[in-house]
């Protein structure tokens, strides 16, 4: 459907412990080298003219195969009756990333097609290329990363969600642990109000690369089993001790819901 939580991802989506120091400063991370003016801001990256190419073709090939593929949905948040009649963020492992969005649209935009999304990038030259791929799938690439934009672009995923996108972030990238939750999506969750839907699916066909998070990648007319999970809702005035409790909970209920 890299997914925005920083720094993560060449994807539409990621979380990390930077967005929680971020969270803490707001209540209590492809084409030009990052720049760090006077002000402190981080420009990121954009795509170079070769990246835009290379994005165009994988958004072609995506939605080639995605075209060919058989889904099947098990909803056991109990959101997707039609498209979710509130705004939520979607949680992610950053292996399942090939297909994300292909799913927002198909389970999504299907019955809401005014419907907006905003995933965290990498603020890197790797996110430029992702987050014109993003742009080519009508999402809003939110910058950000553990060494850049943390606290901007923690705010700038609040204000998309305040205009009422949802939200996309892969809680493990962009760099691991494969499979750990990291604290970055339960500060988003926190700040915006929003609820947390854990997604996860199979592919009966895929090839698996040898990076850290095991990236899969979708064959032709492959099989895919969809898995939403229980939601998680982090109130507004939780503690540290009582959203590390909602990390463990939404890493447990991902983990419940992949099979590899």
């Amino acid at each position: 459907m890299k997914m925005a939580a920083p720094e993560q991802t060449p994807s539409p989506l990621h979380s990390d412990s930077s967005i929680n120091t971020a969270a803490a400063s707001v209540n209590d991370s492809t084409a030009r080298p990052t720049a760090k003016p006077k002000s402190g801001v981080v420009i990121p990256h954009r795509a170079k003219w070769h990246q835009r190419i290379v994005a165009r073709l994988v958004w072609l090939i995506v939605r080639s195969i995605g075209a060919t593929i058989r889904y099947r949905l098990d909803d056991r948040s109990g959101f997707f009756g039609g498209a979710p009649k509130e705004t939520i963020i979607f949680a992610t492992w950053h292996n399942r990333l090939g297909l994300a969005l292909m799913l927002y649209e198909k389970f999504v935009r299907r019955y809401q097609p005014e419907r907006k999304l905003a995933g965290l990038v990498s603020a890197s030259k790797d996110g430029g290329l992702l987050a014109r791929i993003l742009e080519l799938f009508n999402v809003e690439p939110v910058r950000g990363s553990s060494s850049r934009r943390g606290a901007q672009a923690l705010r700038e995923l609040v204000t998309w969600g305040e205009r009422g996108f949802d939200l996309a972030i892969t809680p493990d990238g962009p760099r691991g642990p494969c499979y750990t939750v990291r604290d970055g999506v339960i500060a988003t969750a926190q700040l915006t109000g929003l609820t947390i839907v854990p997604v996860s699916y199979h592919l009966r066909w895929k090839i698996k690369l040898k990076s850290w998070d095991r990236f899969q990648i979708p064959l032709p007319f492959t099989r895919c089993d969809i898995v939403t999970g229980k939601v998680v809702r982090v109130p507004r005035e939780a503690s540290e001790t009582e959203r590390e409790q909602f990390r463990q909970q939404l890493e447990a209920e991902l983990r419940a819901i992949t099979k590899d």
